[in-house]
């Protein structure tokens, strides 16, 4: 019969290994931000181990000391209060409260993802010569797209960014909700249809980091992954360059209807050039041509709205442009187009609906 020591060692064995193939990149981050947000978990952690280290240790000692067979022990059935005992039992709490609020009050100021960044580093403040990166992200089912406005290239499933540079990142969706993460680089937002969200942040080291979504959006979830190079600055000017020779060419507006598709594992992509207002399009929902944009009905709502000459205006692809972009069997959304005047109406009567402009 094997011995004890030899079947923990057989039952520990396998569990070292796999432990050892973890990638623990929370708590070894390589952007400022995650660096912060990684410090701001260790003193969390601390504080609170600050009251529960002392309460495992004395529920020990206690249950030892006073073991029924220990007869040294006092007894005394009659006790019933101890100022200084009260008085440790809420001071330790209360500061470990006042100091909890405290770090979590500074740091959700400090860190929120809308506050520009103040520093590249611990001791490198951000300057007027730290020209923040603007990337435009928009989750797509299951794939990321991200487009450079001041480089005028977009990506699929690949982003860069130059090491010690600000980046402001704009984040929407297509369709359902989705949460933009690199652990390497700064905490999760979440990415919604018809909203814009912003994270600011700073990648320190050159690499080769992993991006997902957070938030489960469908059956392609599990592939809805990204590579986030940190690089120099003169490598993301060559990868720049690189990606206005892209053999995807540009863009447009039916490229983008075509990529929104559902697909998943779908392969990096580069587009040479974008149609100039493209994520704008995609912010307000109006991508398609005869699609009236939110902005402009929020627009009309803001002003009293239309009433009943507002009604009548839904529209959808046209079936020649769904068949061109080869996606005439997929599901037909349709879509407010415009706002009818009162000449649709006859003596209050609303006309019979057609799918027009």
């Amino acid at each position: 019969m094997p011995s004890s020591k030899l079947l923990r060692g057989l039952v520990l064995a396998p569990a070292l290994l796999l432990l050892s193939g973890c990638n623990a990149v929370l708590m070894s981050p390589s952007g400022d931000i995650a660096l912060q947000q990684r410090n701001l978990i260790i003193w969390s952690v601390i504080l609170m181990l600050l009251i529960i280290i002392p309460v495992m240790v004395l529920t020990a000692v206690f249950a030892w000391k006073y073991r029924a067979s220990n007869t040294e022990a006092d007894y005394d059935p009659e006790w019933d209060h101890s100022t200084l005992l009260e008085l440790i039992i809420w001071a330790c709490p209360l500061f470990i409260i006042i100091a909890l609020g405290a770090l979590t009050w500074v740091s959700t100021h400090k860190l929120d993802p809308y506050r520009p960044l103040d520093r590249i580093t611990a001791g490198q403040a951000v300057t007027a010569e730290h020209e923040p990166l603007v990337v435009e992200v928009v989750a797509l089912d299951w794939k990321w797209l991200f487009l450079y406005p001041e480089q005028g290239i977009a990506t699929v499933n690949e982003l860069a960014a130059p090491v010690d540079r600000p980046i402001r990142f704009k984040i929407t969706a297509s369709t359902v909700m989705n949460s933009f993460f690199i652990p390497a680089l700064a905490g999760q937002i979440y990415a919604m249809p018809g909203m814009e969200t912003t994270l600011h942040a700073v990648i320190n080291k050159e690499g080769v980091y992993e991006g997902f979504s957070g938030n489960y959006s469908g059956e392609g979830f599990s592939w809805m992954r990204f590579s986030f190079r940190g690089v120099s600055e003169g490598e993301f000017d060559r990868w720049v360059e690189q990606a206005r020779t892209s053999q995807d060419g540009q863009l447009t507006r039916e490229a983008y209807l075509k990529l929104e598709q559902p697909s998943a594992r779908e392969p990096i992509r580069h587009f040479a050039s974008v149609t100039p207002g493209l994520y704008d399009a995609i912010v307000n929902r109006c991508v398609e041509p005869n699609r009236m944009c939110m902005r402009d009905i929020m627009a009309i709502d803001e002003q009293g709205g239309m009433g009943i000459p507002g009604l009548d205006n839904i529209t959808s692809l046209d079936p020649t442009l769904l068949a061109r972009l080869g996606i005439a069997e997929t599901y037909r959304h349709h879509y407010v187009g415009g706002v009818c005047n009162a000449a649709d109406y006859a003596f209050g009567e609303v006309l019979p609906n057609t799918e027009r402009l």
